[in-house]
């Protein structure tokens, strides 16, 4: 039987991280928005855009798996940095950090733990050498794949227009108990 590894050591990493306070580059305090969530930590790191799966198994597609798989953030000390959203609602990071797919970045956002669980929201990513960015990216691409400006108002509200989330809609109904024979 293969043995698969520990996803533990990570999980703890991160923890002690977002318990240790804010991290900072260069003594510059981070520029996250507080989004009043239970133990949030604004924090700003320096790390690597890896694919999450390359570094737990070692399957390592050049481009990260173009933004099919879940992206993280490996930092000098090998700390595997679990980024699970974005500044955008609903949304996830991969569109804003596939683009710097095995790129230093600096990143700033929220470490927050629910449930024991602690993950990071990013909310600006900068390249090493350039500019910040606001990690925003799912809602203008969702928008350009489907002929919209970003600031469309079926753009802005995709959660409610996004074709497989109607069709799910549509074979499970809006709590998903459709399927299941229960009718609220």
């Amino acid at each position: 039987m293969t043995r698969m590894p520990s996803h533990r050591p990570f999980v703890r990493l991160a923890a002690a991280v977002a318990f240790v306070g804010a991290v900072t580059v260069s003594g510059i305090a981070s520029a996250a928005n507080s989004w009043g969530l239970p133990d949030e930590v604004e924090a700003r790191f320096d790390a690597t855009v890896t694919d999450v799966l390359c570094v737990l198994s070692g399957d390592c597609p050049e481009d990260c798996g173009a933004g099919s798989r879940l992206l993280g953030l490996l930092q000098e000390d090998g700390t595997l940095v679990l980024p699970l959203k974005n500044a955008g609602p609903f949304t996830g990071p991969t569109a804003d950090l596939i683009p710097f797919c095995n790129q230093r970045v600096t990143v700033d956002g929220l470490f927050t733990t629910n449930y024991g669980i602690t993950t990071f929201a990013v909310q600006f990513v900068r390249p090493e050498g350039g500019k910040w960015r606001g990690a925003n990216g799912f809602v203008r691409q969702w928008a350009k794949e489907r002929g919209l400006e970003a600031k469309d108002k079926k753009a802005r509200r995709w959660m409610r227009n996004d074709e497989a989330i109607l069709e799910l809609i549509e074979e499970q109904g809006v709590l998903g108990l459709k399927s299941k024979g229960i009718t609220p």
